[in-house]
């Protein structure tokens, strides 16, 4: 829903914040150095520049807070956002005057990714994916509800059906990692690999060393990594792999003064091998995803293999973002996409969403599964930070008499996240929904399994800042048996959690309660 105020109220809301910030910095600079020393110093000169210090920064600083106030109004942000940010200006007005210039504007971003698009007529006739939405005949014992979501990938994000794939579920780390380097191990014409996190320990060596030797031997190594989530990885290690021949870019590193750039992050974790092997999921590369990190002594975290069709459209995000972000043009030809011998059949769509989508398509995604949910919605998520939209879908499935189960973290690894993923607790209990807080270690999965046939597994988190901001991708698979296997994951995940009851939860200290009310008011920008 965009805001749609009237301009007089922005230029009198502006006036205001203008008149309070004023006052407050008047009452500052009354002790500033200057304003002493006028006091101290019977000099003409000194009072005129106490009073130019005084008054003129304090106007122009109250100027541009009434400009600033004005712009995040006009620039017609969801209504919340508008509000947190007008808040955190009320409440910090240096702190968050400075916040707000570096990483608050609202970058045109279908501007900036306007380019990071590819010729759908070419990609359908290079990868021929059948997309006959009629034709799977396992997906016509499903409801109407898979032929919406089939539609609404399809005709908005061209993301076609595919049929004839072979997944498999990964279950945490090692069996994730063991998978991948077996796989990248034996590659033959290219590897292409993107990671919001990449570590310099244990995993990280080991990744490093297939990409190289790979590379010596002739093999195509493509890397992308973000430059934020992968900006303490060491120059040297990303210079040992340019040297040996692996192509390695940063996708919009963080370089002052452009600290602007936090925002749309490329949360993707996409590895693709020789064009018919790929791998997505909740995984970066790490040692604390095998459970080597001091603050967690376990990790828990799902990834999935698929073989067959499915890996060509990962194939295309990966080079629609070296494209992008390289300014390279690699031809899409056919030895990008090789004919395959897979013959299980596995329906699968991939929703890819992020700022170059004129759609959060994932999020449409999850809200149509949702709300079209019959019996079960089972999911697992690390951050729960839903906008109206899909709090209402839960809500409203609880309220339905939908068994709606969510396995959540119940130790933090980021703090105001975690508390403010905790103040929508309470309405979700009170409307019926399930809440498990997971305490064998940390749970990083990101997990949605709907009335035990379809399911979504992919890098997407149930929160704003995956549904608006990230470029992401997620995995829709019509399948019961896949839906059986990740049913299990989960009901394990709830015998190592623990079930929150409203009574129980309702009780908890008041000093909570104000960090989750403090927490949510900064939620649409986290």
């Amino acid at each position: 829903m965009k805001s749609k105020i009237p301009i007089v109220l922005i230029l009198l809301a502006g006036f205001f914040i203008g008149i309070y910030y004023h006052y407050l910095l008047e009452q500052i600079t009354d002790l500033s150095p200057f304003h002493y020393i006028s006091v101290k110093k019977d000099s003409q000169v000194w009072n005129i520049l106490a009073y130019l210090f005084t008054h003129f920064f304090t106007i122009m600083f109250s100027l541009s807070i009434i400009f600033i106030a004005s712009v995040i109004m006009l620039e017609n942000r969801n209504p919340s956002k508008t509000v947190a940010w007008l808040v955190i200006l009320t409440m910090f007005p240096i702190i968050g005057f400075i916040f707000y210039i570096f990483v608050g504007r609202n970058v045109r971003k279908r501007r900036r990714y306007k380019h990071k698009t590819i010729d759908l007529n070419e990609m359908q006739q290079l990868i021929q994916i059948p997309y006959d939405l009629n034709e799977p005949e396992k997906l016509k014992r499903f409801p109407g509800r898979p032929q919406r979501i089939i539609n609404f990938l399809w005709q908005s994000a061209s993301s076609p059906m595919t049929r004839y794939n072979r997944v498999e579920v990964l279950t945490n780390g090692e069996a994730t990692y063991k998978s991948m380097l077996e796989g990248m191990e034996k590659a033959q014409h290219h590897i292409h690999f993107i990671t919001f996190i990449l570590r310099d320990d244990g995993i990280g060596r080991q990744m490093k060393e297939i990409w190289m030797e790979r590379a010596k031997a002739g093999v195509e190594v493509r890397l992308i990594i973000d430059g934020l989530g992968s900006r303490q990885l060491p120059s040297t290690y990303i210079q040992d792999l340019k040297e040996a021949g692996v192509q390695v870019i940063i996708f919009s590193p963080i370089l002052f003064p452009y600290l602007r750039k936090v925002n749309y992050r490329n949360h993707r974790k996409i590895a693709v091998v020789d064009g018919t092997i790929g791998f997505l999921g909740g995984l970066n590369v790490g040692d604390e995803y095998l459970g080597k990190s001091e603050r967690f002594s376990f990790w828990r975290d799902t990834h999935m293999k698929i073989e067959g069709d499915a890996a060509y459209l990962l194939q295309l995000i990966f080079l629609m973002d070296w494209n992008f972000i390289s300014k390279e043009d690699i031809t899409l030809s056919r030895e990008y996409f090789p004919h395959h011998n897979i013959k299980e059949k596995h329906y699968v769509q991939i929703a890819a969403s992020g700022p170059d989508s004129d759609w959060e398509y994932i999020q449409k995604v999850y809200f149509s599964l949702i709300t079209g949910a019959q019996k079960t919605v089972y999911i697992t998520t690390p951050y729960l930070i839903p906008d109206d939209s899909i709090i209402m879908a839960l809500k409203t499935a609880a309220l339905s008499g939908v068994d709606v189960r969510i396995v959540v973290p119940a130790v933090p690894d980021h703090m105001v996240v975690f508390w403010a993923s905790r103040s929508y607790y309470t309405e979700l209990l009170e409307a019926g929904v399930k809440i498990y807080t997971y305490h064998k270690g940390f749970i990083h999965a990101k997990i949605m399994i709907v009335d035990g046939e379809i399911s979504t597994l992919g890098t997407a988190n149930f929160d704003i800042r995956s549904f608006q901001y990230n470029f992401e991708v997620s995995s829709v698979v019509y399948d019961t048996d896949v839906a059986e296997r990740l049913e299990g994951d989960f009901s394990q995940d709830m015998v190592d959690s623990s079930e929150l009851s409203l009574k129980t939860f309702s009780r908890r200290p008041l000093l909570d309660k104000l960090k989750e009310s403090v927490a949510r008011l900064m939620s649409p920008l986290l």
